[in-house]
């Protein structure tokens, strides 16, 4: 029997959601599904205290991995596809992510190997994205599919909603806000990528563009303007962060602080006149946008 192998890290549940959705009609077709989750030797909370929340933003946003309990592979020696479903933190990887393509033992499991990588987020992923392809480019993988289900409200109300579950363990919606995260519709709707990787599992290099014909990306480009103003940013702040110390590092918590309310508000105060920037100078944009479509979406 075939094998796909599906790595997965997931906090809230929702990614591990989003991957059995997609791997459905794999066991559909016939081939053993093996599941095989990214656990930190030190796991993160969840919910997050604001504290732990904002510590983790110099380590992901650098590229600082944690140890993470590497699985068994000797069971799936040679699967006919890898699933990698991950989330982005801070417009990075995840932390356990940097812990997982940092190790020696699943870079050399990736090599050759054909991949698929999955991202359930809010709605900022290019960036964190980027640095997944260099991951596996390193690797030595055939990155051939990249899927993206992304949280559809607008961006300030879904700063809301994600704090408020991620902080406060709150997803269902109230009166004045929806459901946090990826909605329950998209994530069952899922399945339909699923059944383009099973279609489409022996011509790899068709995966990516018959994804895009079921939007596997929804490219916002009003969103990845801001987002790549704000990644420079975050680099400076956690370059000066870490300058006073490591993870828990009491020296390190007031600059926290710092960056805490820069954060908020730069999301409420600053990035709505970067966005009408934007749109002032969307005619000029243009043809660069459509470049990156055609290599964020297309991976061409």
């Amino acid at each position: 029997m075939a094998q796909i192998v599906a790595f997965h890290y997931s906090q809230t549940g929702q990614g591990l959601e989003i991957l059995r959705n997609v791997c459905c009609p794999f066991s559909e077709a016939g081939y053993e599904v093996v599941y095989k989750p990214i656990t930190p030797v030190v796991p993160y909370p969840f919910p997050w205290t604001s504290e732990a929340f904002f510590d983790a933003f110099p380590e992901s946003r650098q590229g600082i991995g944690c140890e993470v309990i590497v699985p068994s592979l000797s069971d799936v020696p040679d699967p006919a596809m890898v699933l990698i479903v991950w989330p982005a933190w801070f417009l990075s990887p995840a932390i356990p992510l940097h812990g997982f393509f940092q190790n020696e033992t699943v870079c050399e499991y990736l090599r050759n190997k054909t991949v698929v990588t999955v991202c359930g987020c809010r709605n900022m992923w290019v960036k964190a994205q980027e640095k997944l392809n260099e991951y596996l480019s390193a690797c030595g993988a055939n990155h051939r599919g990249t899927i993206i289900l992304q949280d559809r409200h607008h961006n300030l109300v879904s700063v809301v909603t994600i704090i408020r579950w991620l902080i406060g363990g709150k997803q269902d919606g109230t009166r004045l806000f929806p459901d946090a995260g990826v909605s329950y519709k998209d994530i069952r709707n899922s399945s339909i990528f699923g059944y383009i990787l099973v279609k489409e599992i022996l011509t790899p290099e068709r995966i990516q563009p018959e994804l895009m014909k079921v939007e596997a990306i929804r490219y916002k480009p009003n969103i990845v303007f801001v987002e790549k103003v704000g990644h420079k940013i975050f680099g400076l702040w956690s370059k000066w962060i870490l300058k006073r110390g490591g993870p828990g590092s009491e020296r390190r918590k007031f600059r926290l602080i710092l960056f805490k309310y820069y954060l908020f508000s730069v999301l409420f105060l600053v990035s709505p006149i970067g966005l009408l920037v934007f749109y002032l100078s969307y005619p000029l944009r243009i043809k660069g946008i459509r470049k990156e479509i055609q290599k964020r979406c297309y991976m061409k």
